[in-house]
């Protein structure tokens, strides 16, 4: 199994990526060396389809592709610049300017980094400019600049080549901190194991479950009509089979499944294919499906995933795609491009215990916590919470009285819905607080 690893970032970095990848098995590099930092957006756009793992030379490059959502957190990594790189660069700069450095600045490397140099050599007076994420380099530059200009340092030490590059034109003694060989080593060994874990995660077994509510008797279910509309959902459901590359069986009446693997189901839940098959069918076969994902390691916990997605699909007013992991995660998309995820399990021995004589389930608790952190809020109402679940007013009122009486909610205030009526009830949700026995 080959992993295809794309390197981005500066030639000279690109190229020490290369020196180090040789030593590597079953990795093909790809390189992509830039003139800008903002050119990783490009590179990613262009070539995400044959990348499996992506390296980037330093965090500024990946955090931009994390902050434009081009990459999950899973998907790449940049190898940290630590106290020995800068030790070197640091030599490398006294022995060019023929000289003990006493002040200098320097951007990005780590607070704690900086002090374990400080406190380990001579005296020096270091100006940091450390950042978290992407920094555009004139900001970078103009900190330098104006230390330099002002006298109160000697020397700057960057990260950023773009950074080095500008700052040597103006004749500012410069000098670029470079990742070791070492840190790049450990990181193309992070990759390569993160990059073999996901191709067997893509070849788990997925099951699509498709089932029509539609049918309302016997009587129905056996006529000709119904018959014909069956026709010409097995004739959409094929042609959907064949799409993601599966296999489809009908179950029974009105059940069908298809059998494909994560990799091919992943990559067609993000092109919204499977919300078209759900419109196609209700206007083609006049026939309603609800339909629910199972993921597993073998074919019978792809199995046994489904059900429980299918039997959370069966609460659903309004079309939505269910899916449930080898962790039990439940994930709910809905056709307006949203997503969340919560946990199928019990929530830990704590939790069982407060939830033993409860009138809600864990699942209930998970999922108000995962709607809760997706809206960002933590007070509700019960008109808020029906909307959250999908359900009436009334449940919701149950459910908060209930979530009240285990305390992971509380009394937070009222609100008046209008002239008329009694005011709402306003509470504080308690969830991510550990239960208190």
């Amino acid at each position: 199994m080959r992993i295809n690893l794309g390197v981005i970032g500066p030639g000279d970095s690109v190229e020490l990526v290369k020196k180090a990848a040789r030593e590597f098995d079953n990795i093909e590099i790809f390189l992509f060396p830039y003139q800008r930092t903002e050119d990783t957006i490009r590179i990613i756009n262009d070539n995400r389809h044959k990348i499996d793992q992506w390296f980037f030379s330093g965090q500024a490059p990946y955090h931009l592709a994390l902050s434009q959502g081009l990459i999950a957190v899973e998907d790449g990594i940049f190898p940290p610049l630590n106290g020995n790189s800068l030790y070197k660069t640091l030599l490398e700069a006294q022995v060019k300017e023929q000289k003990i450095l006493k002040k200098i600045s320097l951007d990005t490397i780590k607070e704690n980094e900086i002090h374990a140099i400080q406190n380990s050599i001579y005296p020096l007076e270091i100006n940091t400019f450390p950042y978290a994420g992407y920094m555009p380099a004139k900001d970078i530059i103009n900190y330098h600049l104006n230390l330099y200009q002002a006298g109160k340092i000697d020397a700057v030490i960057t990260c950023l080549r773009a950074v080095y590059t500008r700052l040597t034109e103006l004749k500012v003694p410069c000098y670029r901190v470079t990742p070791d060989i070492i840190s790049i080593s450990l990181m193309l060994q992070i990759l390569k194991e993160r990059g073999a874990s996901n191709w067997y995660r893509k070849a788990q077994t997925a099951i699509l479950g498709v089932e029509v509510f539609q049918v309302s008797s016997d009587e129905q279910l056996y006529s000709f009509k119904m018959k014909h509309q069956e026709l010409e959902l097995k004739r959409l459901l094929l042609n959907y089979a064949e799409l993601i590359n599966g296999s489809l069986v009908q179950i029974g009446d009105g059940h069908f499944h298809i059998y494909t693997t994560r990799g091919e189901m992943d990559l067609h839940l993000n092109d919204r294919s499977l919300f078209r098959l759900i419109e196609d069918v209700k206007l083609h076969s006049k026939l309603q499906i609800r339909t629910g994902l199972g993921y597993g390691i073998t074919a019978l916990e792809a199995e046994q995933n489904l059900r429980i997605a299918i039997q959370y699909a069966r609460d659903k007013e309004t079309p939505v795609i269910i899916l449930v992991d080898e962790s039990k995660q439940v994930t709910e998309k809905a056709a307006v491009n949203e997503s969340f995820s919560y946990s199928g399990r019990s929530l830990g021995k704590e939790w069982e215990k407060k939830l033993k004589d409860s009138q809600i389930s864990p699942a209930i608790i998970s999922k108000i916590q995962s709607l809760s952190q997706h809206y960002r809020k933590s007070i509700v109402t019960s008109q808020e919470l029906s909307l959250w679940l999908k359900s009436t007013e009334r449940n919701a009122r149950r459910i908060l009285a209930e979530m009240e009486r285990l305390q992971l909610v509380q009394l937070a205030g009222e609100e008046q819905s209008g002239q008329r009526g009694r005011p709402k009830k306003i509470y504080k949700l308690n969830i991510d607080q550990s239960p208190s026995i």
